[in-house]
C-alpha cells in the first residue's frame, strides 16, 4: 500500500549532499587554511577564476607557436581589410524547388536554407540537380554552373567575377656590350727599333 501523499509526506527523488562547510575550526577537518594548503597562488581568493590558457604570468603557448602572415589567411593576425566570406549552397539543395522557379537569395532566406542575405551567397557543386531552374547568387562553382546548366537552367551572376592579374613577366638581364677587339689593333701595330747609342768624342 502507498504511502498517501501530503505536503508533511513529500520526500526529495534522492537526497541532498551536504555543502562542505570549510573554516569552522581545527576538528571539522577543513579549519585553519581550508583545505587550500599554504600561501601560493592557489591560496588567494580568485586563483579559480584564471582565463584558459594562463600559464602564471609567463608568456602563453598560443602566442610562442608562429604564425601564418598574410591579410587574407584564416589564421592571420591581425585579419587584414580585404578578407571576403561568403555562404555555401549546394546544389542539392535546391532540388526542392519546382522546374522554372527563379531562385534568388530571398528566396532561399525565405524557405530556410539561408539566415540571411548580409553574406554573399555563392552556390557549390556538391550534389545532383534535375531540375530546370534560373539560379541567382553572387557566385558560382565551375561544376555548380556545369549542373545548373546541364539540367536546363540558368546561373545568373549578381556580381561579376575579378578578372584575374596575368602574372607579370620578368624581364631579362641587360646585356653588357661586348669590348672592342683592341688585341687585333695592337697586334698591327710594329714594334719601334731600338734606338742606337750616340757616338761620344773622345
Amino acid at each position: 500500500m502507498t504511502e498517501e501523499l501530503n505536503l508533511h509526506t513529500l520526500k526529495p527523488a534522492q537526497p541532498q549532499k551536504e555543502r562542505k562547510r570549510i573554516g569552522r575550526g581545527l576538528g571539522s577537518g577543513k579549519g585553519r587554511y581550508s583545505g587550500r594548503g599554504i600561501k601560493g597562488q592557489k591560496s588567494r581568493a580568485g586563483s579559480h577564476k584564471m582565463k584558459a590558457g594562463f600559464a602564471g604570468g609567463q608568456m602563453p603557448i598560443h602566442m610562442q607557436l608562429g604564425k601564418l602572415r598574410g591579410n587574407t589567411s584564416k589564421d592571420a593576425l591581425p585579419i587584414g581589410p580585404f578578407r571576403t566570406s561568403t555562404q555555401p549552397v549546394n546544389v542539392s539543395a535546391l532540388e526542392r524547388f519546382d522546374n522554372g522557379t527563379e531562385v534568388t537569395p530571398e528566396l532561399l532566406v525565405q524557405v530556410g536554407i539561408l539566415k540571411n542575405t548580409k553574406i554573399d551567397v555563392k552556390i557549390l557543386g556538391n550534389g545532383e540537380l534535375k531540375k530546370k531552374l534560373t539560379v541567382s547568387a553572387h557566385g558560382f562553382s565551375a561544376t555548380a554552373r556545369e549542373k545548373i546548366e546541364a539540367a536546363g537552367g540558368t546561373a545568373v551572376a549578381l556580381k561579376e567575377p575579378k578578372p584575374k592579374k596575368a602574372p607579370t613577366k620578368k624581364r631579362p638581364p641587360a646585356e653588357e656590350p661586348e669590348p672592342e677587339a683592341t688585341v687585333e689593333a695592337e697586334a698591327q701595330v710594329e714594334p719601334e727599333a731600338p734606338s742606337e747609342p750616340e757616338a761620344t768624342e773622345e
